[in-house]
């Protein structure tokens, strides 16, 4: 009994393993164009990474100008967030070596100008979603979760948008970033003492 279930769980695990990138490379095309030229997801694509660094800047100067700590501390927060997502994602990129979907499929996926490196999982996507959730466990109030969230999202859809991500690059990038958040803020907590 015990051989024949492991014998199902092993050709459950090939069979998701060998379709899940036809999956990927599926959910892709269909949201990748011929020609990715949108100026607005560029825009948001590229948003991933410079509106969280300018919200943390903002939020640690301006706590510093008013000598206000708990709007300094939540500054230092979203630093501390995206630091650690941007360590994990790192080391997941070099340690799992994805190649570029525009590499791999080039007659299949259109990029507006070629990028090569490592795909999994998207940075764009982790730091969109570092910050977020930073904010939203910070102020908990529906009407900064919401757009947080849809902006987040947004960047992530850019990434596929622009034939740089797989959805499932995208996927772990938003998981990654909500864990990262989550770490910073317990880490605030206990060096704050929130």
């Amino acid at each position: 009994m015990i051989k024949r279930l492991a014998l199902a769980f092993s050709c459950l695990f090939l069979f998701v393993s060998l379709h899940a990138q036809n999956i990927d490379i599926d959910i892709l095309k269909s949201i990748n164009p011929s020609d990715p030229n949108s100026g607005f997801w560029k825009a948001t694509g590229q948003s991933g990474y410079f509106l969280p660094a300018g919200l943390a800047a903002g939020t640690i100067g301006y706590g510093i100008l008013s000598k206000d700590k708990p709007l300094r501390e939540k500054g230092y927060e979203l630093v501390l967030s995206m630091g650690i997502s941007a360590i994990i994602t790192q080391s997941l990129k070099y340690t799992i070596d994805r190649t570029r979907p525009a590499d791999k499929y080039p007659n299949d996926v259109f990029v507006d100008k070629p990028v090569h490196g490592k795909s999994f999982p998207s940075g764009h996507t982790t730091i969109a979603f570092a910050a977020a959730t930073t904010v939203t466990l910070q102020y908990k109030k529906w009407y900064i979760a919401v757009p947080a969230y849809l902006w987040a999202g947004a960047t992530g859809y850019s990434r596929m948008y622009a034939g740089e991500h797989y959805p499932s690059d995208v996927l772990a990038g938003a998981a990654v970033g909500i864990g990262s958040a989550y770490l910073a803020h317990w880490i605030s907590g206990k060096i704050f003492g929130k």
